[in-house]
């Protein structure tokens, strides 16, 4: 078969087989991500059908979905929310860093590693997924509970993070040391400041020069922005990813909206042939070695998630009921720690394995945590309060609680 002729067939077979499971996986009210990364690892080398003729197309259309992703993820945010967030969140932002990026970090050096793995692993189990998170949120009508904002301010939080690891991660991975590594950093944090200054004070002509009543014009003055910006800033070894990110944070307003409009299915097109690509590239015989530290890293993380949720919503003034939903909700993994072990996998192929593995894991939990950790929390709460209680004494009434001794707290803390 001609090239060209394969090439087509191909393409049109894994776009076809893509929509095929996004509708399957909106029926039975999962994320598409796991069942794209089962896709691709049936196609990849080792799998039931292995593609050939465009593995070249897929890769190129792999790295459009990641500047799309971090596009359209930047064009959710303003610059003032994101300066607002960082001045509300920032500990529980740390809290977030220190419990989740810890165990990753831990087990990559357990595995052998070093340095450079241990910072990549610590990334992929320190990121929620935004995209998973926001749909688990809106499919349970939670979006106007009173722990939503501290969820979304910790996702802000993360995601700008991002701006700053991806960069100093490219670095390392490209071996550059100590001194280029420290410049990476500076030029990222640089950056990220330059355009939030610029988005601050200047964010209306930004938009205006960027306007268009057409929309065809705005979608190719966006997406060219977009493009051009990223290999910019791959060239600087800022990150491709980071530099999209920047450009959807730069753009506000009117033009924000319809760009996300107009690129939303442009993105998720993109989004996943990416996440196809990332199981290309993984060969299905080397995940059941790696699926017991996987599943421990898992188990270790959904527990310091609900522990981050529990803390900024405590911090917020949110009782308990809350505080388990918003733990519950952040367990989710997905896009970026994907994106993470997709750049890493090039220096530590072992990353990609048990990067799979995980998010296959965790992608799947994340729905069934966000729905059950608050009732199960209740109901084990409750449990332990009543074997607490004191037998009323003999011919006597019940000897009064802690909390009945104090009936004016009751309630004070809103769920």
């Amino acid at each position: 078969m001609h090239d060209t002729t394969a090439l087509l067939v191909e393409l049109g077979s894994v776009i076809l087989g893509l929509g095929i499971i996004g509708r399957f996986a909106g029926r039975i009210g999962l994320s598409p991500i796991p069942l794209y990364l089962l896709a691709g690892l049936a196609f990849g080398e080792g799998g039931l059908l292995p593609l050939g003729a465009s593995e070249e197309f897929t890769a190129i259309g792999a790295e459009i979905g990641v500047i799309l992703l971090l596009l359209l993820l930047g064009l959710e945010y303003s610059a003032s929310e994101l300066v607002t967030s960082l001045k509300t969140q920032y500990p529980s932002g740390v809290v977030d860093f220190v419990l989740n990026a810890t165990p990753g970090a831990v087990a990559g050096l357990m595995l052998g590693w070093g340095p450079v793995g241990a910072v990549a692993l610590a990334g992929v189990t320190w990121i929620s997924s935004s995209g998973v998170i926001a749909k688990v949120m809106t499919d349970m009508g939670r979006l106007g509970n009173r722990e939503t904002p501290v969820i979304l301010g910790v996702l802000v939080i993360e995601d700008l993070a991002m701006a700053v690891y991806l960069p100093l991660l490219t670095a390392m991975l490209a071996g550059v040391g100590l001194a280029g590594g420290s410049i990476a950093l500076l030029i990222a944090l640089g950056t990220v400041g330059f355009v939030l200054y610029l988005a601050l004070r200047h964010g209306r002509l930004i938009s205006r020069a960027v306007s268009s009543d057409n929309p065809e014009m705005l979608l190719l003055v966006v997406l060219g922005l977009t493009v051009l910006v990223a290999g910019v800033a791959q060239q600087l070894q800022v990150s491709a990813a980071v530099g999209a990110f920047l450009v959807g944070i730069a753009l506000s307003g009117e033009v924000a909206e319809g760009a996300r409009k107009l690129l939303t299915p442009l993105r998720d097109l993109f989004a996943a042939v990416f996440f196809v690509f990332f199981g290309l590239s993984t060969d299905p015989a080397e995940i059941p070695p790696v699926l017991l530290p996987a599943a421990l890293l898992a188990i270790v993380t959904v527990f310091t998630k609900i522990g981050t949720g529990w803390y900024a919503s405590r911090r917020a003034g949110i009782g308990p009921r809350g505080r388990w939903r918003a733990g519950g909700t952040l367990v989710a993994r997905g896009e970026f720690s994907i994106v993470i072990a997709g750049l890493a996998v090039a220096t530590e192929p072992r990353i990609g394995p048990i990067a799979t593995a995980y998010v296959l894991i965790l992608v799947i939990a994340g729905p069934l945590t966000a729905r059950w950790t608050e009732p199960v929390a209740s109901r084990i709460q409750a449990a332990l309060a009543g074997r607490r209680k004191t037998p009323a004494p003999a011919g006597g009434q019940p000897m009064p609680s802690h909390d009945d001794l104090t009936p004016e707290h009751a309630g004070r803390d809103s769920d």
